[in-house]
């Protein structure tokens, strides 16, 4: 999914101070296009916190009637730095991308794309979804894997059961149970599903940082209440979390890594290092699509040797989605 607000920030997101208790981020809603394009709700970034783990970006969307909200529909748009993570939970969504990688992401499978160097895409609702309801999410990737070539993988996980509870496992590993999806970063990705009453405890990995977003239900986590939509964020240094279900099923989304260890800027649909980097993407970006001239060949423009490189597609689809205009002024980055 492309970030499609049209006057993005650009953030310096780096690691809060770490916490002792169960910290409560509250979603924003952040239109996705014109008037009867889906809404999402935004738990990642924040001024709150911008980072868990390696993860940098979190949507939560749906259940939408595509009839009403009229689905997703983002054409062919670019990103640089970073893997996208798609999962559902009801609906279908067609992806196809300029490095060559077509696929469907269906409830209960993961879609993940590595942009690397650079990569464009686009995602659309398919024509038999009537409800579409998941969750987007961005991983950075670290420096030393930044420029690496783009790449897709795809993956359906089988459910680890228990007592009241199932988990499946889509990055990493947790509960005996493991995903063979490649990360460059240590990372964890699972959606947990509880009966009505039931209690699970998980060891973790007391290197991690995690976060936990309530998708349905109203669960406890390590005794504290979280509310629908809501992401739960854990500090390093814990050896284990409790879920706790109240009266409804529960269904949530865990996520996790050790500390990225690295400040991203993050602006549109760009993972970069600096203002610099940003404004070379964006300049290819626009240059590849025709709308802008090219941006001259030097390191710090992103274009040139070494620069971004965000391919093509076949003829016929869709008209790429041009980048938002840079402000006049050059932002100040925040944490």
């Amino acid at each position: 999914m492309s970030n499609t607000e049209v006057a993005p920030q650009e953030i310096l997101c780096g690691t809060g101070d770490d916490g002792v208790g169960v910290e409560i981020l509250v979603p924003r809603q952040v239109p996705l296009g014109g008037p009867r394009a889906m809404d999402v709700r935004r738990t990642l970034p924040q001024r709150q916190r911008s980072l868990i783990g390696a993860w940098c970006f979190l949507d939560h969307y749906g259940p939408d009637r595509v009839g009403e909200s009229g689905g997703m529909r983002v054409p062919r748009h670019p990103h640089t730095g970073l893997q996208t993570v798609s999962w559902l939970f009801t609906g279908e969504i067609e992806h196809r991308d300029s490095a060559g990688f077509h696929a469907a992401v269906r409830p209960g499978e993961v879609n993940l794309m590595t942009a690397g160097r650079g990569i464009s895409h686009s995602e659309f609702s398919t024509p038999a979804t009537e409800v579409l309801h998941g969750a987007q999410l961005w991983v950075a990737l670290p420096d030393r894997a930044r420029g690496m070539e783009p790449t897709f993988e795809h993956f359906r996980p089988e459910p680890l059961s228990g007592p009241g509870w199932s988990i499946r496992v889509f990055l990493g590993s947790i509960a005996g149970a493991s995903s063979p999806v490649t990360t460059h970063t240590p990372l964890l990705g699972a959606e947990i599903r509880l009966d009505p009453g039931a209690t699970l405890t998980l060891d973790t990995d007391p290197s991690f940082e995690h976060g936990l977003l309530v998708d349905a239900g109203a669960p406890l986590v390590d005794g504290r209440p979280v509310a629908k939509d809501h992401l739960a964020y854990l500090p390093v240094g814990r050896p284990s979390l409790t879920l706790e279900a109240g009266v409804e099923p529960l269904r949530l989304l865990l996520i996790g890594g050790e500390p990225l260890g690295e400040k991203i800027v993050m602006w549109w649909n760009f993972v970069g290092r600096n203002h610099e980097e940003i404004v070379g993407f964006r300049a290819q970006w626009q240059a590849e699509i025709g709308v802008e001239a090219p941006p001259s060949a030097h390191p710090e423009s992103g274009g040139g040797d070494g620069g971004p490189s965000f391919g093509t597609f076949p003829p016929g689809e869709p008209a790429p989605l041009p980048a938002p205009a840079l402000p006049n002024a050059r932002l100040r980055p925040r944490d």
